[in-house]
């Protein structure tokens, strides 16, 4: 697999909206990149500002000509997470803080989706929370949410009491009442995968070990499912399908510091790396004529680093590299409208950078580009 670390430095795209300014450099990014896949084909990405989402839209599928970033209110959003469905509706999930000086803050969570690549965002809108007093409402966190094939909306977070909560949308799109998971022991906001059949799993980290829960089938409610033995830093874990119903968790070991999957009902399999403490990006997609499992974390010295491997197979050996390109926050991955593997980043000159996926043997890439 090769990687290259330079970035080309040839005529590009330059981002035109009031978030960058003329070199393409971007207010801090509180999250994000977050990337989705148009219903023509075209990659769009999405990062989290103050008071502000910026988003890019392919001008074609495959690149490599970008538009924007568009500036797109989101006033009071402290933190932010992006989903996206089989429909290919992009929601985007917020916490909002209000309140002033002389009362508690009032913490609630805010949702707004956009249906087509380019098109306006719907206004944000009040999803509320979980909490039935006010004060308790500011130690909630920071939302997930998923989207199964079906295209309902599930949102999650933990609770000032360590809980999991759990709403989600009914058949008609109308909010259901808050669930709880019934755990106490919840340290961040879990991982959540989606898998093709409309299963939804959920991980979260507990201080001694992780937590899952699973669905029977599609649309069920979530069971418990058992712990497993290995304790997720939180923030790092990620979940993707790699088999017919079966999600895989990729996450930094709080007692090693190393990278390790794992899968419910399975051990967990220590897979090596030096990882920083940011989350993974994983995802699948066929190499060589196999299916493989593709990693991206920032390493503990600020640099890119890839793995791939045979899906479920990461017991003998994940091939890592290091890219040498170094970033702010976390890579992400994604597959672009011509199913190539794309990596996205911010580079620590506060510009939106991403490498794509040539033909050749294996997974390589080409130079880094900027947005």
């Amino acid at each position: 697999m090769r990687a290259s670390s330079a970035l080309d430095s040839g005529p590009r795209q330059q981002a035109g909206g009031a978030g960058a300014d003329p070199s393409g450099r971007l207010p801090a990014v509180l999250s994000g990149p977050w990337p989705a896949l148009g219903h023509d084909g075209r990659l769009i990405v999405f990062a989290h500002v103050d008071q502000a989402v910026l988003r890019w839209t392919e001008n074609s599928p495959g690149g490599p000509g970008w538009s924007g970033p568009d500036t797109l209110p989101a006033k009071g959003v402290t933190h932010l997470s992006v989903a996206q469905g089989r429909n290919r509706y992009v929601h985007l999930l917020g916490r909002r803080v209000r309140g002033s000086a002389d009362e508690p803050p009032a913490v609630d969570l805010l949702y707004a989706v956009q249906y087509q690549a380019g098109r306006p965002l719907t206004e944000w809108r009040s999803a509320g929370n979980p909490h039935a007093k006010r004060e308790r409402t500011a130690l909630m966190g920071a939302p997930v949410a998923a989207v199964n094939p079906a295209g309902t909306l599930h949102v999650f977070v933990t609770t000032a009491e360590g809980r999991v909560a759990l709403r989600r949308e009914d058949s008609q799109g109308r909010w259901e009442p808050w669930a709880d998971l019934k755990v106490a022991a919840a340290l961040d906001t879990p991982a959540v995968a989606v898998t093709s059949a409309g299963h939804v799993g959920v991980l979260a980290p507990a201080l001694t070990g992780a937590l899952s829960w699973q669905q029977r089938e599609p649309g069920a409610a979530l069971e418990r499912g058992h712990d497993l033995p290995v304790v997720p830093l939180p923030g790092s874990a990620t979940g993707v399908e790699t088999s017919p119903g079966r999600i895989t968790y990729v996450l930094t070991d709080v007692r090693s510091g190393g990278i390790v999957t794992a899968r419910p009902g399975e051990w967990p399999v220590p897979v090596g790396g030096n990882p920083g403490d940011g989350r993974h990006a994983a995802l699948t997609t066929v190499l060589d004529g196999y299916p493989c499992m593709v990693l991206a974390h920032r390493d503990a010295d600020g640099r890119i680093v890839l793995g791939v491997c045979p899906a479920e197979d990461e017991r003998n050996g994940v091939w890592w590299i290091d890219t040498t390109t170094p970033c702010l926050g976390d890579p992400v991955l994604v597959l672009d409208g011509f199913g190539r593997v794309v990596v996205l980043a911010v580079s620590p000159d506060g510009t939106l950078i991403l490498a794509r996926q040539e033909e050749g043997p294996g997974l390589t890439l080409g130079d880094w580009r900027r947005i």
